[in-house]
């Protein structure tokens, strides 16, 4: 990215809807990242009355020095810093949590090598997005990299204080690891064999410190078989994005090699996790959201429970069923953390494998989801494909991704093609077209991308070959464009 004095960047491409995410020194310099971080002490930190930012990062090559480039952006302000350093996001959010601080998480999550970025959050882990903070953080980012002032270190920021804050570093994965087994003990459960593959990110900091010994613990009765838990942020073995299938492909085979009774797998930042069975079957997010969800519904005498709108339909029916309150929202964690604070909601699940706790600050954890499937798994004898059987009683299409031209124009079509007198049409995100209300059952979405020219897809029915006519009938329109 090329600055220019007096000339304000256009930093939309960078600074997206949810979180930071650009190519390290193209989109993302240190100068952009010092910027930032004034911009989001100007901004949020001060505003909020907040005298100090925890700031974490994860194991990519650019993470110490980004963060301590953003660190010096926070202290230009006179805010202090509280630096936990390596770090997953969720172990961030702990940290925001116990510590009452907004922070900083500097990760690209399960982006490619060449990537890093940032996750902001208010104190206690509220989320930060483009409605709640984030759009005021990238104007005013724009507005110190006009000025010449995205340098701390040469001759101060445009509007710095006169006394600057202080860094401090602190190790908090002890604790984080302590807080999780509180919530979810699983010193009793019956003997696990458990592969988990970490792709090379934080899961292998976190899994050993969590479910093994490695911060101090007791030991689990938990057999961890490792994959690929040497950090290395160039990751060798494959990317750490759990959502695409082939990403999973060494963790069924290792399941299905050591006759383990679950695999975990971990997204980069470790924030999100997907489940393999005993037979190597991919878990539908869903299902966990229903597992979990179910669990946590019963700790409650009136629990609400958060769900996107391209979540199972399996999954308000179950609830509701054990006298839940089921709550759609949009697609996205700022959406669904401001819905769990409104709703005061015990859980909440995407179809991504985000999924979010009351008792977590409201926040998502891939490690506490984790803990609950291995303490629901572990606190009876059926195999987990068994187990979670009941959970999918549907056919899914999964999220179908498609480059367009004009997603509007796309979205009409496919509107003409599907819409009948039976169905509902509402637009919370995107659009839904549901005809659960007639037989045959089936529901589709369509939402573009806010930061790619795609088009996603979700359909489910009640019959396989429906959901199959439904799919493919609207993939062929919308590949018309």
């Amino acid at each position: 990215m090329q600055i220019v004095p007096g000339t304000e960047p256009d930093l939309s491409g960078l600074i997206k809807s949810y979180d930071v995410r650009g190519i390290v020194g193209e989109d993302l310099t240190d100068e952009v990242a010092t910027a930032i971080g004034a911009a989001f002490a100007d901004a949020i930190v001060l505003p909020d009355g907040a005298t100090a930012v925890v700031i974490g990062h994860d194991m990519r090559d650019s993470g110490p020095g980004l963060a301590a480039a953003v660190a010096a952006g926070i202290v230009s302000r006179g805010v202090d810093v509280v630096d936990i350093g390596l770090c997953s996001t969720d172990g961030l959010y702990h940290a925001s949590g116990v510590l009452d601080l907004p922070g900083v998480m500097v990760t690209a999550s399960h982006n490619p090598a060449a990537y890093n970025g940032m996750k902001l959050c208010r104190s206690r882990a509220r989320a930060v997005g483009e409605n709640s903070g984030l759009a005021d953080v990238r104007s005013g980012a724009a507005r110190l990299l006009a000025s010449g002032g995205g340098s701390a270190g040469a001759g101060g920021l445009d509007g710095a204080a006169e006394a600057a804050g202080t860094v401090t570093h602190r190790e908090m994965i002890g604790d984080y690891g302590q807080f999780l087994r509180s919530l979810v003990p699983l010193d009793e459960v019956r003997p696990l064999r458990v592969v988990v593959d970490a792709a090379n990110a934080m899961a292998g900091y976190t899994v050993p410190a969590v479910l093994g010994t490695a911060a101090g613990l007791p030991e689990l009765p938990l057999e961890i078989i490792p994959l690929y838990f040497e950090l290395d942020g160039t990751f060798p073995n494959h990317e750490p994005n759990p959502l695409e299938e082939e990403n999973l492909r060494d963790l069924q085979a290792a399941v299905l090699e050591h006759g383990a009774d679950i695999g975990l797998a971990f997204d980069g930042d470790a924030d999100r996790c997907f489940v393999v069975d005993e037979l190597g079957a991919i878990v539908p997010a869903s299902a966990i959201t229903c597992l979990v969800g179910l669990r946590e519904a019963a700790r409650d005498d009136s629990p609400t429970v958060i769900h996107n709108l391209i979540s199972s339909r399996a999954v308000p029916e179950m609830l509701a069923e054990v006298g839940a309150t089921p709550v759609r929202s949009r697609v996205g964690h700022s959406f669904i953390k401001a819905d769990m604070a409104k709703f005061n909601a015990v859980f909440g699940g995407e179809h991504s494998a985000h999924f979010y706790f009351r008792d977590f600050f409201y926040a998502d954890s891939g490690m506490l989801a984790a803990m609950h499937v291995l303490a629901a798994l572990g606190e009876q004898t059926q195999p987990l494909s068994e187990l979670l059987a009941p959970y999918s009683p549907y056919a899914a299409s999964g999220e179908i991704n498609t480059k367009v031209t004009d997603a509007a124009d796309a979205t009409r079509r496919v509107l003409a093609e599907l819409v009948d007198d039976d169905c509902e049409i509402d637009e919370l995100d995107g659009v839904t077209i549901d005809h659960w209300g007639a037989e045959p059952r089936w529901w589709a979405n369509v939402r573009s991308s806010n930061t790619e020219p795609l088009l996603r897809l979700n359909v489910e029915a009640a019959d396989p070959a429906v959901m199959a006519d439904i799919r493919d009938r609207a993939l062929a329109v919308i590949r018309e464009g």
